[in-house]
């Protein structure tokens, strides 16, 4: 919408209430331009321009162009790893040996010292073992007093740890409901398993796994991490979860606030780096501790494009110095580029760079790029963090992926209706994340915390020992 020019000065001879009727007029009409523009710029907002997940973007978005083919054949190319199925221990073992020769059907004797092997992978029918407490009541012939003896304390459930550890895993990992976990134990293991029960014993494994999530969440304190949130529903409200991500460590939280009090639950006292997007909650944090995301930085380039008028050259004059940082990042990744050689001679020019344009933007014409470009400015050592601290990446892509699998779960099961509810979602999460971050097997670890909790033993640990923090390398971070 044009604006409305501004009319000439009104005559000394109007009546004052007149004047300010027309002043009130003229002010009613800035403001609706104003939420006209602000109306259009959301309209025109993408998962290519601002956070939208892609799923959202309306049908005239135009699609990222398609790649040039390369004129290879679909498939595996020629060198590629060969992949082939692994061989496990076998329980039984047929020989296999030729009789005659199939040229001249001579007879065959003798054995092959590294015969062929292969090897055929069945399931076992899975029948459920059932231990039957049989409690006698017994009368003191003396006084008369019935005796019944107490059920031990790991029995009481009616369920065993590796029966209630595959029903976490399965609702946990798997993502089923309670109606398809109940069904699947009826179907594949032949016991029945009510909907019902499949709650309780989430809330008993939350209880095993409490102070396993306890001290997941201490140790990711203590080191650099990735910081995200994500919408989450408890019941019929709002609530959020809130994960930091390190390299060997996960932990998860749910809270009804995405405020700092929040923040402050999942990294109070931590004085590591955070890798974070540009959500206000995180601007209290020390500017050289932090690292922002730069694959959400490209958005608010790709929406300075978007918008268009004088902001648009220094969009895209940003997005190319972007875009030559990932190019420089994925060669330290690599290994084909020094991390040392780019801290020494590419960041430097293109921190220089990045700073031209931000001040340039700032004294631009467009009120949102301006905005956005001192927002930049007024923590301009946050973006080049990664060059200086090494384990630390320019992107918050480590959080964002470990979200995933609990937005997908959220969308299925539209959240928790309960605290209790909320507890086994954060925990199991926190365990299932760690796990495969240090190839752990889950139900593995989910059955020992288990048992521990029923005996009364220590449970056991996700934070990997001294050894482990010393020489385990994640590939990702092993050039940087």
């Amino acid at each position: 919408m044009t604006p409305v020019p501004q009319p000439p000065e009104l005559p000394d001879n109007l009546p004052p209430a007149v004047v300010a009727y027309i002043r009130a007029l003229e002010a009613t009409i800035t403001a609706l331009v104003a939420e006209v523009a602000e109306l259009k710029a959301r309209l025109n907002q993408s998962s290519t321009n601002s956070s939208k997940p892609p799923s959202s973007d309306p049908p005239q978005v135009k699609l990222a162009p398609p790649k040039a083919p390369s004129g290879k054949r679909r498939g595996g190319q020629p060198g590629h790893p060969k992949a082939e199925r692994t061989l496990l221990p076998p329980d039984e073992i047929r020989t296999l040996k030729p009789s005659v020769c199939r040229d001249c059907s001579r007879s065959l004797a003798g054995d092959d010292p590294a015969p062929a092997i292969h090897q055929v992978h069945e399931l076992p029918v899975i029948k459920p073992h059932v231990t039957e407490y049989r409690c006698h009541r017994l009368r003191c012939p003396h006084c008369g007093t019935t005796t019944v003896p107490a059920v031990p304390s790991e029995a009481r459930t009616g369920y065993g740890p590796r029966a209630q550890a595959v029903a976490a895993l399965l609702t946990g990992s798997c993502r089923l409901g309670k109606r398809g976990t109940s069904q699947l134990f009826d179907d594949l293991f032949g016991l029945p398993l009510s909907p019902a029960m499949v709650c309780k014993l989430q809330h008993r494994t939350a209880e095993a796994l409490k102070p396993v999530a306890e001290q997941a969440l201490v140790y990711t304190r203590g080191h650099p991490a990735n910081v995200d949130e994500t919408g989450w529903k408890q019941g019929r409200q709002r609530a959020w979860l809130w994960a930091a991500v390190t390299t060997f460590v996960v932990a998860f939280l749910i809270r009804r606030t995405r405020g700092r009090a929040a923040f402050d639950d999942l990294r109070a006292g931590s004085t590591a780096v955070h890798t974070t997007d540009r959500y206000p909650v995180y601007t209290h944090l020390d500017k050289y501790k932090r690292q922002l995301c730069w694959a959400h930085l490209r958005r608010d380039f790709q929406a300075m494009i978007d918008r268009g008028g004088s902001g648009q050259a220094i969009g895209a004059a940003l997005l190319a110095c972007s875009d030559a940082l990932f190019e420089n990042w994925y060669r330290v990744r690599d290994g084909t580029l020094a991390r040392s050689t780019c801290r020494s001679t590419y960041i430097p020019a293109l921190r220089r760079q990045v700073g031209t344009h931000l001040r340039n933007g700032a004294a631009c014409g467009c009120a949102k790029t301006a905005t956005t470009c001192a927002e930049l400015l007024s923590v301009e050592a946050s973006l080049w963090t990664f060059a200086r601290v090494v384990g630390v990446e320019p992107t918050n892509n480590a959080a964002e992926r470990e979200v995933r699998h609990a937005v997908c779960w959220r969308k299925t099961s539209f959240g928790t209706d309960s605290e209790r509810g909320s507890r086994f979602v954060e925990r199991i999460l926190t365990v299932i994340a760690s796990c495969r971050r240090q190839k752990r097997n889950v139900l593995a670890f989910l059955i020992d915390a288990v048992t521990a909790h029923r005996t009364g033993a220590k449970a056991p640990t996700l934070v990997p020992a001294e050894a482990q923090q010393q020489n385990v390398v994640n590939p990702l971070l092993a050039n940087c």
